[in-house]
């Protein structure tokens, strides 16, 4: 698998080249964050306005996909929801990446973008959330290529994480 980041802005989002985007998000996160608040912003509110719809709750376990073509060069953004985010803990980081990638294993997708859970809010720690990452991905071979959306500061906190893995991978010959 092939570790990338990207920054979180309209011009990386709107360049991007992969098959879907994965975006948790709280329950009781209003308005959405980062990534997915870029997302909805440029889908003109949609997201919000299925929200305040009750039609997208973020309650744990839900799973919601939407479409964004032609606006966006990506198909698809898969949304997971992670429940209330006081609820939400250093343990509940690698269940909720492995549903993630779980779900897009199903539905064939090879390339992604990802917010890991809870890095949109600031309620974990960017080492906290590619150590989960990592733990949730070390089993699995389903995806080609993950684009990590985090802004620069985190990209730096989470390299040596990436580049220890990468090691090793090669001293495994993998």
């Amino acid at each position: 698998m092939d570790i990338r980041f990207l920054a979180p802005d309209l011009t990386h989002l709107d360049a991007l080249k992969c098959e879907a985007i994965l975006a948790p998000f709280f329950s009781d996160e209003r308005p959405l964050c980062g990534a997915l608040g870029l997302l909805d912003w440029r889908l003109c509110g949609f997201l919000s306005r299925a929200i305040l719809r009750g039609e997208i709750t973020g309650a744990v376990g839900e799973t919601v996909l939407v479409p964004l073509r032609p606006r966006f060069t990506v198909d698809k953004l898969f949304l997971f929801g992670l429940g209330a985010s006081a609820e939400f803990t250093k343990d509940s980081l690698v269940p909720a990446t492995t549903r993630m990638l779980e779900v897009v294993a199903r539905a064939k997708v090879r390339t992604t973008a990802l917010v890991l859970p809870g890095r949109s809010t600031g309620r974990v720690r960017p080492s906290e959330a590619m150590e989960g990452f990592v733990s949730a991905s070390l089993a699995r071979n389903e995806q080609d290529e993950v684009i990590l959306i985090e802004p620069h500061e985190a990209q730096r906190e989470m390299d040596p994480i990436v580049q220890r893995e990468r090691r090793r991978a090669r001293a495994a010959g993998g």
